[in-house]
């Protein structure tokens, strides 16, 4: 029975969140810790999780420090706990106590889960209402459009013959914006 270990940040740049989630699940005895630095929302790219979760066998457990480092949704967190279950494995999530080994650990995760994504909905709500505020009082600039000013780079990189994956990590973006610039390279071609 092996313990494992997932650790992921959103952006390359949160390194002391990855250490500090490292280091909790080492002292939580992880053995294997599969780690990535990828945003939550681009689910296809997390390719580490998707490794961890391939890793698992009868009788494992994998640790997460928090919730939110693991699923983006309640159906999300529902996907993962039948791939975890189905492999005879359990997830613990060690800030909420929670360990799926029992029936009250599942019904907790589940109930949490929801209230989790009501909350982050709300929140995207005001988000929204405060970018239209600001919008209408012309203060609102968005955010700078970093893939396409790297778009030279991703055509560049591409023509070496290196993946989308790759080319995202190198350049520190995402990888569904690889495959924006390239898809309107393609299309402008």
């Amino acid at each position: 029975m092996a313990i494992i270990g997932y650790l992921r940040t959103s952006t390359l740049d949160q390194t002391a969140g990855l250490e500090a989630q490292r280091r909790d699940l080492e002292a939580a005895g992880c053995e294997r810790l599969f780690c990535e630095q990828v945003s939550s929302v681009d689910l296809d790219a997390r390719e580490r999780l998707t490794e961890a979760l391939d890793y698992l066998r009868e009788g494992d457990t994998l640790i997460v420090t928090k919730l939110d480092r693991l699923a983006r949704s309640v159906r999300h967190l529902l996907d993962l706990l039948d791939t975890i279950s189905a492999k005879g494995a359990s997830l613990r999530i060690l800030d909420m106590g929670i360990d799926t080994s029992t029936a009250t650990g599942k019904l907790l995760l589940t109930v949490l889960g929801g209230i989790a994504e009501f909350e982050r909905q709300i929140m995207l709500e005001r988000q929204r209402e405060g970018i239209a505020k600001a919008k209408a009082q012309g203060k609102y600039k968005g955010r700078k459009p970093t893939a396409k000013a790297k778009a030279g780079e991703v055509k560049a990189l591409h023509s070496e013959g290196l993946g989308a994956t790759q080319i995202a990590q190198r350049l520190g973006i995402g990888r569904a914006s690889v495959y924006r610039v390239l898809k309107k390279e393609k299309a402008n071609a």
